[in-house]
């Protein structure tokens, strides 16, 4: 790699050593491929990464048949070079220790204390690279009383507040806890997981020292819940869910239109005139039980039902419009096929399509990440299975072909 090359990549100069698996530590690992870091994907010999089976739905070769990458392996594994090793074994642990002592960084996610049985865990590390950066993504961290417990996002998002607060009301119809739609404690201790690397980096590049990164799902968690949390350490009251309405505002949810659904958040006074106005019913902000918001808030089980039987009248798209116009807050509920065809998801690049060795092509999602002198460099789609072994362990290790032939005829790579 050329030296202009790398200053066009803002993590160019970073060797990332990634021995994770699943979601929060490969999403991690790919923000730092996305921005120009050499990530190193270690997996088990003829299995690897759990999410390479995750499916359907697979990633179809080019005569339309499956391969073996899983959709949901592709979502967080773009630009990095995989290698199998067996870790249990002596001679893949030297291995492993070879290409710490290589790299900036050192990401893993095994259950607590598992490393170290291994030689693979900080301290050891520590000893052959000083400034070695460390970083451990957990359920619970490497202290306290559940540190030995598997964490799985399903059950953080639970014991976290998130399920209490999200879902539809509990007296109403379909009432009760609801998870998030997609893994959001795994994806946000990733992201934080990224946070402390880059602090850590900048750490060692001023002082020349390491450290050692604990990250935990449940922190992570609780953290994110922001204003709900000190919403409640100011008042001691347990915030509770209202489903797609706002506790203090009204209306401030989703409407049934006569085609789909919308959001209308009207946030003052002047926009909820508009927004009656533009259904044909100006009456409604003139009667004295909706005319304020907290007339509203204080009359919304008689409000709610009349502002639905009006949004119903219309299309989605005669709302939006008609919304647009009159400067109301509302935007529709997309299905993915929307997004991704709305002229504002694709002016943002937010789909991209990398060349795939077997199956030709492969459409992602680019990084939201918009930098003007480094952007993201989207290098290689998700790697294949031991992609990458023989051209990282010659190149970074200098292992030899009769070596390599050795190792793999007694299952170590």
């Amino acid at each position: 790699m050329t030296a202009t090359s790398l200053q066009k990549k803002a993590l160019g100069h970073i060797r990332i050593l990634d021995l994770t698996r699943v979601l929060a530590g490969p999403w991690c690992a790919q923000n730092f491929a996305d921005l120009g870091a050499e990530v190193i994907k270690v997996e088990r010999p003829g299995n690897g990464d759990d999410t390479r089976s995750w499916g359907p739905p697979y990633l179809r070769d080019q005569n339309g048949d499956n391969t073996t990458e899983a959709a949901y392996y592709l979502a967080a594994n773009r630009g990095k070079q995989a290698i199998t090793v067996d870790i249990s074994t002596p001679e893949g642990q030297e291995i492993i220790k070879k290409l710490a002592a290589q790299s900036d960084v050192v990401l893993e996610n095994y259950k607590v204390g598992q490393l170290k049985k291994y030689g693979l865990d900080y301290a050891s590390l520590k000893e052959m690279k000083p400034d070695l950066i460390y970083c451990s993504i957990t359920g619970f961290g490497q202290n306290g009383p559940y540190a030995h417990r598997a964490g799985y996002d399903f059950i953080v998002q639970g014991m976290g507040g998130f399920m209490s607060l999200t879902g539809e009301r509990d007296e109403l119809p379909g009432g009760g806890p609801q998870k998030a739609g997609v893994a959001i404690a795994d994806l946000m201790t990733g992201m934080y997981a990224t946070i402390a690397v880059m602090a850590a980096l900048t750490h060692r590049d001023r002082t020349g020292e390491g450290q050692y990164i604990d990250m935990a799902l449940l922190d992570v968690q609780v953290a994110m819940l922001a204003n709900m949390n000190t919403n409640y350490l100011a008042s001691g009251k347990p915030p509770v869910r209202w489903g797609n309405a706002h506790p203090n505002i009204v209306p401030y949810q989703t409407f049934a239109t006569s085609d789909g659904h919308i959001i209308v958040a009207a946030g003052n006074d002047g926009q909820y005139k508009k927004f009656v106005a533009a259904g044909g019913e100006e009456q409604l902000a003139s009667d004295e039980r909706f005319s304020t918001n907290p007339a509203r808030v204080a009359n919304r089980e008689v409000l709610i039902p009349l502002l639905a039987e009006m949004v119903k009248r219309k299309s989605r798209q005669e709302w939006i419009a008609l919304l647009e116009e009159a400067g109301v807050p509302c935007g529709p509920i997309n299905r993915l096929d929307d997004v991704f065809n709305d002229p504002q998801v694709k002016a943002r690049g937010m789909q991209i399509t990398l060349p795939h060795p077997t199956a030709g092509s492969v459409k992602l999602v680019g990084s939201p990440m918009k930098l003007s002198a480094t952007p993201p460099d989207y290098q290689a789609p998700p790697p294949l299975l031991g992609q990458h072994t023989d051209q990282i362990l010659k190149s970074v290790l200098g292992y030899d072909d009769e070596q390599l032939n050795q190792f793999r005829q007694r299952g170590i790579i």
